[in-house]
């Protein structure tokens, strides 16, 4: 399967991506994002940074909270789309996750919904840590929610066909070269369209990233497995959801 180098960019921009994923579960969202809340516990007003925040939703839930949020994220559409809900609490920046964003400067950094691992190098991916790590206050927190790449690998269906709205979504998946391998065939019923797009996301481990957050002096303080904070299996988890911690000095 090929999938071109910067497949994101594309992807994340068309309007098929933002229909095929329209789904998702908002409530089981908003409940985690509350109960993230709970454990984290930040003071009143705390700054707040979501990277590949998409069209801001959840960035939205937190500044709602009480919270200063900044979202940014590469798509240009989703910013767009984003920037309508701004306001004193909240604001929103396109930026490239692998460049640094505003050193020393946030009490939590949240990556919700496996928004990493998308790019082709792990040299890139250590560049997009690096950014949401210097972004924090020491002693500030990190948030990055990612797949659990063995229950991915075990549970990981080769090929369906959904259809929405008159579009027909053809996808195709595999695991290759360490990475998760998704091709989705669009076919638009409507303006009698085909095109084609492709995901391409790292098959990251725990003990990757435990490599990655000690390279970025990041303190894991702990793991979980799903959005209710079980305790994360290897085997059995849906999620590796880490919390992490950057020295004071």
């Amino acid at each position: 399967m090929e999938v071109p180098k910067q497949w994101f960019k594309d992807w994340f921009n068309s309007p098929y991506y933002h229909l095929l994923y329209s789904n998702r579960d908002e409530r089981e969202a908003s409940a985690f994002i509350d109960k993230l809340v709970d454990y984290l516990r930040p003071s009143p007003g705390a700054l707040m940074l979501d990277v590949a925040c998409g069209r801001g939703r959840h960035a939205k839930y937190l500044a709602d909270k009480g919270f200063n949020v900044t979202g940014i994220d590469l798509s240009e559409e989703s910013i767009a789309a984003a920037r309508k809900l701004e306001n004193g609490h909240l604001s929103f920046f396109q930026h490239d996750m692998r460049l640094p964003f505003r050193i020393n400067y946030f009490d939590i950094v949240f990556n919700f919904f496996t928004s990493f691992g998308y790019f082709e190098t792990r040299h890139e991916n250590d560049n997009a840590l690096r950014t949401l790590a210097n972004s924090l206050k020491p002693g500030g927190r990190l948030v990055l929610d990612y797949l659990n790449s063995s229950f991915v690998a075990a549970h990981l269906v080769p090929a369906e066909i959904r259809e929405k709205e008159d579009v027909v979504f053809d996808i195709h998946r595999e695991v290759a070269g360490g990475k998760f391998l998704k091709e989705i065939r669009i076919l638009d019923r409507r303006k009698l369209f085909r095109t084609t797009f492709a995901e391409r996301v790292s098959a990251f481990t725990l003990a990757d990233f435990r490599e990655m957050f000690a390279l970025q002096k990041l303190e894991i303080t702990d793991v979980f497995g799903d959005y209710h904070f079980n305790t994360f299996d290897e085997a059995h988890s849906p999620r590796l959801i880490l919390v992490a911690q950057k020295p004071t000095s």
